[in-house]
């Protein structure tokens, strides 16, 4: 029985303390498992979501590691912080792998790639080019630009240092906008490796050992690509700039023509959900509200031009006031890329349409109204029973109504409608005039 109480003992004591002394993440075997994440594209809000929800998914699912696919020409700097910072908090090893042949890592790929626990990239590829730019591709300002350069020099540094990389090229990427091909990429230690396709880069990396993450074991491993969700398709379409801008300026011009039109129900639909989408967008964007501001500014301008009579002041400073807004929308972002393609023929058509609803809604307020009581001022009629002083019939816009004159008229006289009260006409002969 002594022998049964020291099993008893190791089994119940001793046993749950080693696997307690364990460090995280290492109790239990690994998946022999790849996920593959596909980017292509610019770097934004949708992107940075993607790739946040696709290493969650990994680490829960406890895969051996996860695989970025990466073609970018940069995108939002923040939404590259982002994703830099879930690289960082991944609990498994987070390979970046710049493909296929032809791909780039530009701009905020330079971060990303040098962030990954093993970058690698295929023959044929480049990588650098990380100097930040203004509104449309354009220089900023020399002080706006030396602080947004120091502090992303800053930021790229970091990055390299923590990951052991080339900190020294990756400030000249940032500082002076030089790209170089995947073999100078890892002569100059920015890359781990150059492999030539998938399967290559996982026969490379398999066995390799990962600082704090321990070793790879990837023979044979299942393959999975992480498809984007509808969640996520959305948010990248709706976070480009120009899809943003698009977006607003349908809403405004909806609720606008339902607001001066009351009833036609659709554009007051559309204009809606637009604004919605467009709100939505610009929460996940770095938005100047100033912009906004001046943009909802315009359209007050538009609509008191169909109220007040200011001989087109109005409409002119409505449409200052929209080119103004929609130039300063986005300046917040020195990445940020609203094309000037979009940019001026949505100004020139929205402010257009715009004035001519404004002018069509004023001209019809000084017409002569064609419909209802107010409609018969003016109109011709025929008396058709002699109207005396109680009064008589006219039969007029083809309607037979009560009448009264200030003298005396025979049946059959053509009379002329000059005013109403209550349900009564008042005529005159049309000869009199």
């Amino acid at each position: 029985m002594h022998w049964l109480r020291r099993v008893l003992y190791y089994s119940l004591f001793w046993i749950p303390a080693v696997f307690l002394l364990l460090p995280p993440g290492h109790g239990f075997a690994e998946k022999n498992e790849v996920y593959i994440l596909q980017v292509s594209g610019s770097i934004n809000p949708g992107v940075a979501d993607f790739i946040k929800s696709g290493i969650k998914k990994a680490s829960r699912d406890e895969v051996s590691c996860i695989i970025i696919t990466l073609d970018t020409p940069g995108g939002l700097s923040e939404s590259m912080r982002e994703i830099v910072m879930a690289v960082f908090g991944s609990e498994i090893p987070v390979v970046v792998y710049v493909m296929p042949s032809g791909a780039r890592a530009a701009s905020a790929g330079v971060m990303i790639t040098m962030a990954a626990d093993i970058a690698a990239m295929a023959p044929g590829t480049n990588i650098g080019a990380a100097h930040p730019v203004g509104l449309g591709g354009k220089e900023i300002g020399k002080v706006m630009s030396d602080k947004i350069i120091n502090d992303m020099v800053a930021h790229v540094k970091s990055i390299a240092k923590k990951r052991g990389r080339n900190a020294l090229w990756a400030e000249k990427a940032v500082r002076e906008s030089v790209s170089i091909d995947e073999t100078e990429a890892l002569k100059k230690k920015v890359i781990d490796m150059v492999a030539k396709d998938l399967d290559d880069l996982i026969e490379r990396i398999n066995g390799r050992e990962v600082r704090g993450k321990g070793k790879l074991h990837l023979d044979n491993p299942r393959k999975t690509i992480l498809k984007e969700t509808l969640r996520t398709k959305i948010l990248k379409t709706i976070s480009d700039p120009n899809i943003a801008y698009i977006l607003m300026m349908i809403g405004l011009a909806g609720i606008y023509f339902e607001l001066s039109n009351p009833g036609a129900i659709l554009p007051g639909v559309i204009g809606g959900i637009s604004i919605i989408l467009a709100f939505f967008s610009f929460q996940t964007l770095p938005v100047n509200y100033a912009g906004i501001l001046l943009i909802i500014l315009a359209v007050i301008f538009f609509i008191l031009e169909m109220m007040v009579t200011s001989y087109g002041l109005l409409s002119i400073a409505g449409i200052i006031s929209f080119f103004l807004g929609s130039l300063m929308l986005f300046e917040k972002s020195p990445e940020l890329s609203l094309s000037w393609k979009v940019f001026l023929p949505t100004v020139i058509l929205v402010s257009g349409f715009f004035a001519i609803v404004a002018s069509l809604v004023f001209k019809s307020h000084l017409s002569k109204p064609r419909t209802g009581i107010k409609g018969l001022i003016g109109e011709i009629g025929v008396v058709r029973k002699s109207i005396l002083p109680d009064g008589g019939k006219v039969f007029v816009h083809g309607e037979l109504w009560n009448a009264t004159a200030k003298d005396p008229i025979e049946a059959g006289t053509r009379v002329k409608v000059v005013g109403i009260e209550g349900l009564v006409i008042l005529v005159e002969p049309v000869n009199n005039k």
